[in-house]
């Protein structure tokens, strides 16, 4: 297994940016494909961005488009989402998740998630 701790969340004026991270430790060495999924008050956790193993494969949320850039440093264990032009819709729990399957949209995908980091946009 994996275990993840996200860090770097906080709380940042509309327009800003925020680079979160995600550092894993155990078995780092299974090849594991990462995502960031987000879950604000009251609504369901959706998904916001995911790297493969190698980082060539990137996907996001249409919502972050543009906006977010995922990325990975392998020799580092850590995940990064760096978050830019950030606007109150933004604001949730930003979690990170290991799938041992490859990349995906779906949370149950996920083998490993981590506690969460809180993100607040302010207008």
């Amino acid at each position: 297994q994996v275990q993840l701790v996200e860090s770097g969340g906080g709380l940042v004026q509309s327009g800003g940016s925020l680079r979160l991270s995600c550092a894993a430790s155990g078995r780092t060495d299974r090849g594991y494909a990462m995502g960031w999924f987000r879950q604000a008050p009251g609504k369901e956790r959706e998904f916001v961005a995911a790297i493969s193993w190698t980082g060539l494969i990137t996907f996001y949320a249409d919502s972050v488009k543009g906006r977010f850039t995922a990325s990975r440093d392998n020799a580092k264990n850590t995940m990064y989402l760096q978050m830019n032009s950030l606007k109150p819709e933004d604001t949730a729990v930003y979690s990170c998740a290991a799938a041992s399957q490859g990349s995906s949209r779906a949370p149950p995908n996920y083998d490993q998630w981590g506690q969460g980091t809180q993100v607040t946009v302010s207008s």
